[in-house]
């Protein structure tokens, strides 16, 4: 994937009331401010587009059914972000009720949409760097694992930091970040984690938003285990994919579902 936009990112400053930080149970409100770092295409090209040794291994040779399920993943991955097309206005309305579903939305361009973590009042702008694709992954996270999401989404667990990741431009830089991983965009995989996925993908269909639900699960207890702040985005977003590859890679791994960081997931 081309670097295709940049621009600031947003942080959000988590203010608690009354209870300690470490309590879970606390109530909190946000504050965004803008940042002076692109958290999107160029800003994200030394955490995801970086050389590795693996790129030197050959192509590996696909079934016909991985072929495939390889040609239908890559379609969806070259549709842009359309604000004008009826369907992908509906998906981001559907989002907006599955993240608020208490709270009217005043529009497609709003200064609601900061509450989710988007870098300013039209979502759309923050497709750039993940497309279409990228809202599927979060509405599909939403629906799936709805408590996970929620925990994400507001930030309930664990010990937070004083300036959080904004939830959903990160959901953005993990799509992007699992395509290039993956290695995608090839014709045929050339790493043996993205042949790995190809045999999942094969027989799962909903493999590659699967694996952004755990991947986005894996990232945020990275970043609460390294006691990240917005500063160190990049940091556990290399951590988080040195990890993944590591549990793909296990010899015991016949399904995403065997992951040890699928575990982290609930419904």
């Amino acid at each position: 994937m081309d670097d295709r936009g940049g621009g600031s990112f947003v942080a959000v400053r988590r203010i608690s009331h009354g209870l300690d930080r470490g309590n879970t149970c606390h109530s909190t409100s946000a504050e965004v401010v803008a940042g002076s770092a692109a958290w999107l295409g160029r800003g994200l090209s030394c955490v995801c587009v970086q050389g590795r040794d693996s790129d030197a291994r050959p192509s590996f040779d696909l079934t016909p059914a991985q072929e495939e399920c390889l040609q239908k993943l890559q379609n969806r991955l070259d549709v842009p972000y359309d604000s004008s097309i009826p369907e992908h206005q509906e998906a981001l309305r559907a989002l907006w009720h599955a993240a608020f579903p208490e709270e009217d939305l005043r529009g497609l361009i709003s200064e609601q949409w900061k509450e989710m973590g988007w870098q300013g009042k039209d979502p759309s702008t923050d497709f750039r760097g993940g497309g279409f694709i990228s809202l599927e992954n979060l509405l599909y996270f939403a629906r799936t694992f709805p408590k996970s999401f929620q925990d994400l989404l507001q930030k309930q667990e664990g010990d937070r930091a004083l300036w959080e990741y904004p939830f959903a431009v990160a959901g953005v830089n993990i799509t992007f970040m699992l395509i290039q991983m993956l290695d995608l965009e090839a014709v045929k995989p050339r790493t043996l984690v993205g042949a790995t996925f190809l045999k999942f993908l094969s027989e799962n269909e909903s493999a590659f938003d699967l694996l952004y639900c755990i991947t986005f699960k894996l990232m945020d207890q990275q970043w609460l285990a390294m006691r990240a702040s917005y500063m160190d985005f990049n940091a556990v977003m290399k951590a988080t994919r040195r990890q993944l590859e590591t549990e793909l890679l296990q010899e015991d791994i016949t399904c995403l579902e065997d992951l040890p960081s699928y575990t982290l997931l609930t419904r």
